[in-house]
């Protein structure tokens, strides 16, 4: 049996086809009229994106800007969180914890906090379990997203104080910032310094 056809005429065209295919034509017209696209998702555009400094709505914290791609973790804007959970221990003094690098800190903290000796990170242990609008993915900057933040919103950061990095420097130490002048430097990881949980906002 063959198919009923339909042709269609506009000015000097002419096309002939299957009804069936018109219909499906038809419904995809409109529903591509009422449905959003199947992909709807908001892309980053330069004027959605927050000045340095500037909250970021349900981002749960503030742009601390663009972090370049490296290695398996792709570009993204590191979101600081509006304030400090405290002063808190390093901890863990006396064990070199393996795997842990001085630019990756999320890696970091999921290391510290998965440690199966029984020693506490209270720095990092505060940082993962910090929650802002709906996010609980935060955790304690490696030394490297310190000097990032200082780069690019030291004001954010007292200066009168030490901010904790997740980055060891070897069994009893760990690194530290200061954002009133940009030093780093390593100290007893018994000691109490300020800290302040950072996400990820990939792009």
């Amino acid at each position: 049996m063959k198919p009923e056809m339909i042709t269609l005429k506009h000015g000097d065209a002419t096309i002939k086809m299957p009804a069936s295919s018109l219909a499906k034509l038809a419904l995809a017209s409109t529903f591509a009229l009422v449905l959003p696209p199947a992909s709807n998702v908001q892309q980053i555009t330069a004027h959605s994106v927050p000045a340095l400094g500037a909250e970021w709505p349900g981002q749960g914290g503030i742009n601390g800007g663009l972090v370049a791609a490296r290695g398996d973790v792709p570009a993204h804007y590191l979101i600081i969180a509006a304030k400090d959970v405290g002063s808190l221990e390093w901890g863990g003094r006396g064990v070199e914890v393996k795997g842990l690098s001085k630019t990756d800190g999320y890696t970091n903290t999921q290391v510290l906090i998965g440690n199966d000796d029984e020693r506490k990170y209270p720095a990092a242990d505060a940082c993962a379990e910090y929650q802002a609008e709906g996010h609980h993915d935060f955790y304690l900057p490696a030394c490297a997203e310190l000097y990032h933040c200082w780069v690019n919103v030291p004001d954010l950061f007292a200066k009168d104080t030490w901010y904790w990095s997740s980055s060891q420097r070897s069994a009893y130490g760990a690194f530290y910032m200061n954002f009133d002048d940009g030093y780093q430097d390593y100290t007893g990881k018994y000691g109490e310094l300020r800290v302040r949980p950072v996400r990820r906002f990939f792009i």
